[in-house]
């Protein structure tokens, strides 16, 4: 019979314990849920933002860069499709 009484302690700790934890999850789920956004705006206090001018220069670069990809690109895609042309019977 104490065993059988232990056990029922046992299993009330228990479910008492996994019930704690909840209401503790829960009460700490807004803090949780602010804290990466917390950090993450204390990352973006540190960074060093470029200057208008070099984020004009910036965007410039990468703007004629994507122009010669794409003809570059175009100009694979002709060749392809003109020796596709070519190869392919009649």
């Amino acid at each position: 019979m104490s065993e059988a009484k232990k056990e029922i302690k046992k299993e009330a700790a228990q479910a008492e314990s996994k019930g704690g934890k909840f209401i503790s999850w829960l009460k700490n789920l807004p803090q949780n849920i602010a804290k990466p956004f917390k950090n993450m705006w204390n990352e973006l206090k540190r960074v060093t933002w470029p200057s208008k001018k070099k984020l004009i220069i910036y965007s410039c670069v990468v703007l004629v860069f994507m122009l010669f990809m794409g003809i570059i690109i175009g100009l694979f895609d002709l060749g392809a499709s003109a020796l596709v042309r070519v190869v392919k019977p009649a």
